[in-house]
């Protein structure tokens, strides 16, 4: 379990950087080997360009600023939401990646969208073997940035939350729904989360004690509400029946 709103707020942010970098040495790219693409222009026009509502192409030069003023920003467009995705599918399973560290995690979701923004076509332009090799080795480059800063983003956007139990076989930590006696999970920073005690037969609840950041509304009640400003530990402490 993670945060997938944390996950989409880091995501925004670096995805905008990732898919505007992208965008930006696109259209560099497309300039600086202008002959080149004027060529496979000429070679397949019908197919390469089409008039577009902001650009009459009825030349090869039109179609090419046609390509730069709307083929780039599409691509930059539809792989931000790519990113976008990802990102919160990775707030959302960030507590089951097997890494330790949230820069590792964000890397193996980067690379994830990195290869699907290569098998759908958005990653750039790849028309001759210098355009294949420089968008290759910038899409591989700038990935490894965007892997850090969600990775970094992420992990400012959240707190980590550890669930202890005074006697795990009398009381279970309900959160949201789940189990987490004796787990540490992450949770979006400033977010409110439902906590129960489920105490056995022979048990009475008696109080929550947070400690850290984590704040309990009311911690003599065995269900409640907690809310996370920072790193913290929550345990339930419980009494026998006599």
């Amino acid at each position: 379990m993670g945060s997938f709103f944390a996950g989409i707020k880091a995501g925004t942010l670096s995805g905008i950087l990732y898919l505007g970098g992208m965008a930006a040495f696109n259209a560099v790219l497309l300039y600086t080997l202008k002959p080149d693409v004027l060529t496979v222009i000429q070679q397949s026009y019908s197919l390469t360009c089409a008039p577009v509502a902001s650009v009459n192409a009825t030349s090869v030069e039109d179609c090419f600023a046609s390509v730069v003023a709307v083929d780039v920003p599409y691509l930059a467009f539809v792989g931000f939401f790519v990113a976008l995705l990802y990102s919160g599918l990775f707030g959302r399973y960030y507590d089951s990646l097997p890494m330790k560290s949230s820069t590792l995690k964000g890397e193996t979701i980067a690379a994830v969208v990195g290869v699907n923004l290569v098998i759908f076509g958005f990653a750039g332009f790849f028309f001759n073997s210098e355009a294949a090799l420089a968008t290759g080795g910038f899409l591989v480059a700038w990935t490894i940035v965007f892997g850090y800063l969600l990775g970094r983003l992420y992990k400012k956007y959240t707190r980590v939350v550890e669930f202890q139990s005074q006697d795990p076989d009398s009381l279970k930590v309900v959160v949201d729904g789940r189990d987490f006696t004796g787990k540490s999970r992450t949770f979006a920073l400033t977010s409110s989360h439902n906590v129960r005690a489920d105490v056995s037969d022979d048990a009475s609840f008696k109080e929550w004690e947070p400690t850290g950041g984590i704040k309990i509304e009311d911690p003599r009640s065995f269900e409640s509400l907690m809310e996370v400003n920072g790193d913290g530990v929550l345990t339930g402490r419980v009494g026998k029946k006599y």
